[in-house]
């Protein structure tokens, strides 16, 4: 190697040392604080520490500020339950009443279009005086047969049955200024007949011969009576039935006959054998209104529905079939229509106007007009008195209309 090969060998040499030592230089001034702090670096070590530290300072922070929030909830919650008792032990403060108030009227103008009833707000006496006398009652503006008898402690058929002999066999011709008899129980009343026995008008209302002649209003001696078949009662005389029951009269006046119908209802019955047409089964509303004016089906006091409507409303014949009753009826009915739809089926319309009403053999269709609607018989105002039976016997219309 020649010498100035050696040199710039030694030259190279010398430069890389020299970088060297400042490279080192330059990373002892990094690593030397950059003010005039004096206290040294931290470690890796302390700085784990000081972060654990710090989050067990936060951690008991956080859990305070939870206590403290649930704290406050919970003590507003008792302060309101504890306000609302001390509000509902305190007394309750009068309210005054109010200078003026409106109060709607009540008020019938007539009784063209239906029969009016005042609300029952009577109810049974709580103590009820012992009688043993028949006693009268004067009908007043709005009384019904369950009202009265609710005022005398009785059930509403007794103070039927106690007037039968001139109500008949229905309640409409409840009106102002009807003078009616009061029993003292529960029973009947009975008018006795040439003819009649004890023993059979017992058998009648179902109680014993003794249960009449023993009622102390009935003024019976014992030892006079004589025979229980033929007893020494005067003819006319009116006798208390106590506990007594009057079934329900079954009558068919049918096409076949229907002049036996005139035993029970009155004359209006027709006469001969009757042919035609035989009803469908199914039975429509009467009337125009299908809602009531007066009584609702409640036997045995009331065997039918009292429809409202007006004097003239137009009545139709409730399923097919004939007509074997047209006329007055004696029970009550006033002008009266029975019409025969066969297989046992019988419809009554009662209270219809004079001159109005489909003759004895008519065959009417279901829906047909048969009569007007009037108020003749035992009623207190326009209405349909409407019934339906079947072998004879009263059926509730509700369950079959349509």
């Amino acid at each position: 190697m020649t010498p100035e090969e050696n040199k710039a060998l030694s030259s190279t040499s010398q430069e890389k040392q020299s970088d060297k030592a400042k490279s080192t230089s330059s990373q002892t001034d990094n690593d030397a604080p950059q003010t005039g702090e004096t206290s040294p670096r931290p470690s890796k070590g302390k700085l784990n520490l000081n972060s654990k530290v710090l989050q067990l300072i936060f951690s008991i922070l956080g859990v305070a500020v939870v206590v403290l929030t649930v704290w406050g909830i919970g003590s507003l919650i008792i302060n309101n339950l504890r306000s609302d008792l001390q509000s509902t032990q305190s007394p309750t403060q009068e309210l005054a009443s109010p200078q003026a108030f409106f109060t709607p009227v009540f008020e019938t103008t007539s009784l063209d279009t239906g029969i009016y009833r005042m609300p029952d707000i009577q109810t049974t006496p709580s103590h009820i005086e012992t009688r043993f006398e028949v006693t009268e009652y004067t009908v007043q503006e709005g009384d019904t047969i369950f009202g009265i008898a609710d005022k005398f402690g009785l059930k509403p058929e007794s103070v039927l049955w106690a007037n039968r002999y001139t109500l008949g066999d229905t309640p409409d011709g409840l009106s102002p200024g009807f003078e009616l008899f009061i029993l003292p129980v529960d029973g009947v009343y009975h008018q006795w007949f040439e003819g009649d026995g004890l023993n059979g008008v017992a058998s009648y209302y179902h109680v014993k011969p003794e249960d009449i002649v023993n009622w102390p209003g009935n003024n019976l001696d014992p030892e006079t009576l004589g025979d229980y078949a033929m007893p020494n009662i005067e003819p006319g005389a009116m006798l208390v039935v106590p506990g007594g029951t009057r079934p329900t009269v079954s009558w068919i006046v049918s096409r076949e006959n229907p002049a036996v119908g005139a035993a029970y209802l009155g004359p209006g019955a027709c006469s001969g054998t009757l042919y035609g047409a035989v009803g469908t089964g199914t039975f429509t509303f009467p009337t125009d209104h299908h809602y009531l004016s007066g009584y609702d089906w409640n036997p045995p006091v009331h065997n039918g529905l009292d429809f409202d409507g007006n004097s003239g409303s137009p009545i139709y014949a409730a399923d097919t079939g004939v007509v074997v009753y047209s006329g007055w009826s004696t029970r009550g009915y006033g002008n009266l229509i029975v019409v025969d739809h066969d297989r046992g089926w019988q419809t009554l319309y009662a209270h219809l106007i004079d001159g109005t009403l489909m003759p004895c053999g008519s065959n009417v269709v279901k829906g047909e007009l048969i009569a007007l609607m009037g108020s003749t018989g035992m009623s207190t105002g326009p209405h349909l008195h409407f019934e339906m039976r079947y072998e004879g016997s009263p059926v509730n219309p509700w369950n079959f209309l349509q």
